[in-house]
């Protein structure tokens, strides 16, 4: 990096160019890529998230969202803004916002993994009336645990879909999605298409750290060949056996999977370290074997057109070993013109708490860019009859 670039300020230095390294590991649509390096602290012995509680979330208004299938999805909401300063709005659980941020977390974890996200945009869009929606998926944090049969994308997906029918039921809505949240994202795209189209009330959605199709797929690039997802693969396939049998294999084989995976190499944070492994360590065994299935052979391929319909955003780490890169460069290569990647240098899979500013950054670009669909051109064949009486007379006329 050049050192006049070094030299501006932060917010200006985090973005940059990527599209040569886009470019090179798959097809690029029309848009912006950057890449933003992972500042270094001069002090590795100081925790920047010292003194952080990770609990804050749940001190947030309450709520409770019934899934189709009777299972309880535990819900937290933030109304950003204050009164209305003309004094004729009501604010508080009556107030219209002026669009909802649904955040979908990943897999064994839960709603406190956006923690840096729900104060920091908070604080960024004091002066605007916007609503942030956080969940536990379910299986996971205090949601109801969830059956092997109903352990699917496709449930997730209808889960989404009952939360924004609840907690958002007018006005447009931008979906964030961590690792399965995004896959989440994606399921409901492709069982709820019409939410993307120009009638529909979906805005934007950001992908973070997460892939369309199942994670231990070898053919998205040589990203995959690595010891972590090998270990996820052994797990699905051979540990089910063990858990029946009542031993706790799972649990040993996968979580130090799961926290090695989390950060990048040289990311110091034990703060935010015991978080990701607490969140693990209280997700269920059930859980855990239930959902790698999913994670295994999920592909949510078909979703991806659906997105391009809206703004989007993907962000990923260069050291992901869960979801690597070449899976977030092949996503943003079916995306739509308005789609914008981020790559974060020197991170691993948790970007949300790993490079907190930059995945609020992110966010917060797209609620600015965010819309409705465009509205379906006019073709000539649905014009009505008295409209193409009109097209033939004034082509009559010229002729």
């Amino acid at each position: 990096m050049p050192d006049r670039e070094r030299a501006k300020p932060r917010r200006k230095a985090a973005w940059r160019s990527g599209l040569s390294e886009a470019r090179s590991l798959g097809a690029v649509t029309a848009g912006g890529a950057f890449r933003r390096r992972k500042l270094r602290k001069t002090d590795m012995r100081i925790d920047p998230h010292a003194g952080v509680d990770f609990k804050a979330i749940y001190a947030d208004e309450a709520a409770t969202v019934t899934a189709d299938d009777g299972v309880c999805l535990a819900v937290r909401t933030v109304l950003t803004g204050g009164p209305d300063v003309r004094g004729d709005r009501k604010w508080g659980r009556t107030a219209t916002p002026e669009l909802t941020v649904v955040f979908v977390h990943g897999f064994t974890l839960r709603m406190a993994a956006w923690h840096f996200q729900r104060f920091g945009l908070a604080e960024r869009w004091a002066g605007r009336h916007i609503k942030m929606v956080f969940y536990d998926q379910r299986g996971h944090g205090a949601s109801d645990p969830a059956s092997a049969e109903s352990s699917t994308m496709a449930q997730l997906g209808d889960d989404l879909a009952a939360v924004i029918r609840t907690m958002a039921p007018t006005g447009p809505v931008v979906l964030v999605g961590h690792s399965m949240g995004g896959m989440s994202i994606m399921s409901f795209a492709r069982r709820h298409s019409r939410m993307f189209s120009h009638s529909g009330r979906i805005a934007g959605v950001a992908l973070v750290s997460t892939a369309a199709r199942g994670i231990t797929e070898a053919g998205l690039g040589e990203g995959l060949n690595n010891p972590i997802v090998d270990a996820l693969r052994l797990s699905v396939r051979y540990i089910p056996g063990a858990v029946q049998a009542g031993r706790g294999i799972t649990r040993r084989a996968v979580e130090p999977v799961l926290v090695a995976a989390s950060f990048g190499h040289d990311h110091y944070s034990p703060r935010a370290g015991h978080a990701v492994e607490s969140m693990i360590q209280n997700t269920s065994i059930a859980t855990m074997v239930n959902f790698l299935h999913v994670l295994e052979s999920h592909d949510e391929a078909t979703a991806l057109p659906v997105l391009a319909q809206v703004p989007t955003v993907v962000m990923c780490g260069d050291e992901d070993r869960l979801t690597p890169l070449p899976n977030s460069l092949s996503m943003y290569g079916q995306l739509g013109h308005d789609s914008r990647m981020v790559i974060a240098e020197g991170c691993g899979h948790m970007l949300p708490m790993e490079d907190p500013e930059l995945v609020t950054d992110a966010i917060d670009d797209l609620v600015s860019r965010s819309r409705l669909a465009l509205g379906r051109p006019v073709l000539p064949w649905r014009l009505s009859g008295r409209a193409r009486s009109d097209k033939h007379a004034r082509s009559e006329r010229q002729g």
